[in-house]
């Protein structure tokens, strides 16, 4: 491409929507992880997501409402791994995913984290171990 190009289209959106993460899966039987931010959130098996093209609108990955608030985050889980939660008050939470229900892409999920008036939640990690030796 030249200096001047712009690149190719990889996801349509509307007025006022963002990206709110790329995920790239090692198999079939990993879960997405979605999180919202007034603390719910839900698994979703990643078979229910299908291929599409560039340039396409995407796929709902959980049902927004007043109930739930906006999407803050997605992450690629197995049901070992463990996830951390924190809020905009500073609580952080360390949780197992198996913990956390799987439900279909249409659903609006279950409570991960119980928060104070005026909190949200700001952030979703899934936490990694490392050896000791690595450091």
């Amino acid at each position: 491409m030249g200096r001047n190009a712009h690149g190719v289209r990889g996801m349509m959106l509307e007025k006022g929507q963002k990206v709110i993460s790329m995920l790239v899966a090692e198999d079939e039987e990993q879960s997405v992880l979605t999180a919202t931010e007034n603390g719910y959130g839900k698994r979703t098996p990643i078979v229910e997501y299908t291929r599409h093209g560039r340039g396409t609108k995407g796929m709902i990955a959980i049902q927004q409402s007043s109930r739930n608030g906006q999407v803050i985050g997605a992450s690629l889980v197995n049901s070992d791994d463990e996830i951390v939660l924190i809020s905009t008050g500073g609580v952080l939470i360390r949780m197992g995913v198996k913990s956390i229900r799987e439900m279909s892409r249409s659903t609006q999920g279950v409570t991960l984290i119980h928060l104070d008036k005026g909190e949200k939640l700001a952030g979703l990690e899934k936490v990694v171990e490392r050896d000791d030796e690595e450091v």
